[in-house]
């Protein structure tokens, strides 16, 4: 990654279930990813291929609050006086 990107919130590491997999997968989390759901994995007939989603977990707490406040905001434009009430 060059000093100009940030880094994904959410990655999908996939591949061959080898030790290749498992060392991207172990990078990533020593890079701050965590482990998202668990792994998914087919067979196309010659190799078992594994998929994991891995997420930053800062950028699911900035994402959470922002829905947070939206919801929020939301609220407080439809708040209910309680009126028409049968």
């Amino acid at each position: 990654m060059s000093a100009d990107e940030s880094p994904l919130a959410y990655r999908l590491i996939t591949g061959p279930d080898d030790r290749t997999f498992c060392e991207r997968i172990s990078t990533a989390l020593t890079e701050g990813y965590v482990l998202h759901g668990g792994p998914a994995v087919t067979f196309n007939g010659t190799n078992v291929i594994c998929a994991q989603a891995i997420i930053l977990p800062q950028a699911v707490a900035t994402s959470d609050a922002a829905v947070a406040t939206a919801v929020d905001a939301l609220d407080a434009e439809l708040e209910f006086d309680g009126e028409g009430i049968a």
